[in-house]
């Protein structure tokens, strides 16, 4: 949740918004925007990465997966899907089962450059399309010595991580230098979303009147106040990406 002393996010709604998404991480990037949103986690199950599969015909799918599911029901708006993996050399690397298999992973990770991708995909409620597109960055991880990796998993952060780290938490030591987007890393590339939505007349720039701190009009949304729709069910399945569920 945002902090009370943060000033405003710069936009605000035309239409109604919907991250089909359960990532914590993508709906507080997507709050700190300043609009107004719905959280409603797709519950369809995606396929995994087939041995040799394109990764990003992979995370373009399943990005327009989710967001065909929740464009089906909802009455109204714009729905948001995204889905993000870590590539390396290639291969889509998933969650690890156990620590050992995290503790490989980062070994793997250690000296290497990899990728991450982001698919995006905007649909309107009843099945029209806005624009899909997918995001790459490239993440440099410094070589780290094989106890200090060991010390990483036993924090416990990379337990349900794709990639076994989280770039925004305590693993961000491990990484030396990105080459593109940091939000995509999270989990949901900011720029290229806000201009699709910017585009497709879903948001619109705030007044300077609307961006004063929180705390001085209670009747101005904060970038924390988007919404929860109390209508799904409570099962939400993890997304896939360097979060767990981002």
């Amino acid at each position: 949740m945002a902090d009370d002393t943060m000033v405003q996010g710069p936009f605000r709604n035309l239409e109604r918004i919907i991250l089909a998404s359960a990532s914590p991480r993508r709906q507080k990037l997507l709050a700190s925007l300043g609009m107004a949103f719905e959280i409603q986690p797709s519950l369809v199950s995606e396929p995994p990465p087939a041995p040799g599969s394109d990764p990003v015909e992979h995370t373009m799918a399943n990005a327009c997966l989710k967001a065909e599911d929740i464009a089906g029901r909802a009455g109204s708006g714009i729905i948001i899907g995204a889905d993000t993996v870590v590539v390396l050399e290639g291969e889509i690397l998933g969650k690890p089962a156990d620590s050992a298999d995290a503790l490989e992973t980062l070994k793997r990770l250690s000296g290497q450059t990899h990728e991450v991708i982001t698919g995006c995909c905007l649909i309107r409620a009843g099945g029209q399309s806005i624009r899909s597109f997918h995001v790459r960055t490239s993440v440099s991880m410094d070589r780290t010595p094989p106890a200090l990796l060991h010390s990483y998993v036993a924090t416990g952060e990379a337990a349900d991580k794709a990639g076994s780290y989280a770039i925004q938490g305590v693993g961000a030591f491990l990484v030396r230098e990105i080459n593109g987007s940091y939000t995509n890393v999270v989990g949901l590339p900011l720029n290229e979303v806000c201009l699709a939505l910017l585009a497709a007349g879903a948001i619109r720039y705030a007044t300077p009147d609307e961006l004063v701190r929180s705390g001085e009009d209670a009747d101005l949304e904060k970038p924390s106040s988007y919404l929860i729709d109390s209508a799904q069910p409570s099962r939400q399945p993890a997304d896939t990406g360097p979060e767990a569920d981002s």
